[in-house]
């Protein structure tokens, strides 16, 4: 168990009402960019993460739907807050590609959900370096899937 899954694993033995806000304020403290956006860490565990953003003026774009940028910060936090989940401390992960399709128009508020496998996670925990694609699905207030994402993640030991 690595730093970040052991801190988060202390959040999640807190009520259910007070979870999802202690790990948006405990990630919106390490990544400094995130916790100036609005995103809400709904869920995260060594498996599964949950990001939502809500359609406020600040994150909107000209048609009135979610940002472009804003759907590619809510798939890239919840497959990277996934995979520092279990990478070891002594490696650090970095996005390789992100690939966005804007498919259709979104409607409402966003959610981006990230899996990893075991497999996965087993690769990820055991190899000194390599890369993974995190799969994740972004959608809208309407359940729809206006944006199809591809988020690749290498990770490579720390330099010193």
């Amino acid at each position: 168990m690595n730093k970040l899954m052991s801190i988060v694993s202390k959040i999640n033995l807190l009520p259910e009402i007070a979870r999802s806000r202690a790990l948006t304020l405990f990630f919106g403290k390490v990544v400094k960019y995130a916790g100036t956006t609005g995103i809400v860490v709904e869920e995260l565990t060594g498996h599964r993460c949950i990001i939502t953003l809500k359609n406020r003026r600040a994150v909107r774009n000209h048609i009135g739907s979610v940002h472009a940028v804003a759907n590619a910060l809510i798939a890239e936090s919840a497959t990277g807050f996934l995979v520092g989940m279990n990478v070891p401390d002594h490696a650090v992960p970095v996005i390789k590609t992100m690939k966005l399709d804007y498919v259709k128009r979104a409607k409402g508020d966003m959610r981006a959900e990230a899996h990893l496998t075991e497999e996965q996670i087993h690769a990820i925990q055991t190899l000194e370096k390599g890369e993974v694609t995190v799969a994740v699905a972004i959608t809208d207030s309407e359940d729809k899937e206006p944006v199809m994402a591809e988020m690749i993640w290498a990770w490579t030991p720390k330099r010193r």
